[in-house]
């Protein structure tokens, strides 16, 4: 139950945060602007564009900190000579686990606070929002990104 909670928390922010996937409407959607009329909606789509390529391997960032926390379990209940020999590999495993599970709390955490209609009244201050959360979002994506690429490496070492 309390891994699902969060899998099920995070599915409904995705799901809130996507909700208006399809409606036409200029800011709708991630993908709405396809032809971008302004550098807003440039802008706009660079953001959103982020959101969707860390969120396309937000099951696998899950899914491989689940599959690390159990072989960091299962090296824990090993012979002292075999952990003690296992021990560098365990600490990458372990310190992977927390990449992992920071950079879901990143994607979780950046979906919470971005806000779709931030200051569409003033596009000066709109602008400058939208440049500062594509620079959190992109950091949010290559956290994902290297910590799945440390996570699959580890998955590969033959032991």
């Amino acid at each position: 139950m309390k891994i699902l909670l969060p899998i099920l928390l995070a599915l409904s922010l995705y799901v809130i945060a996507c909700k208006n996937k399809g409606t036409g409407n200029q800011h709708g959607h991630h993908h709405a602007a396809k032809n971008p009329q302004t550098a807003e909606d440039s802008l706009f789509e660079e953001v959103m564009q982020g959101h969707d390529d860390g969120m396309a391997r937000y099951g696998k960032l899950k899914e491989m900190e689940k599959k690390l926390s159990s072989l960091s379990d299962s090296i824990s209940k090993l012979s002292a000579a075999v952990k003690q020999k296992l021990a560098p590999y365990k600490e990458q495993v372990d310190k992977t686990v927390i990449e992992l599970r920071n950079a879901i709390q990143g994607m979780d955490k950046w979906m919470d606070e971005f806000s779709v209609d931030s200051a569409k009244e003033n596009m000066e201050r709109r602008m400058k929002y939208l440049m500062d959360e594509k620079v959190k979002v992109n950091k949010v994506k290559e956290d994902i990104f290297r910590s799945l690429s440390k996570a699959d490496s580890l998955l590969k070492v033959k032991l």
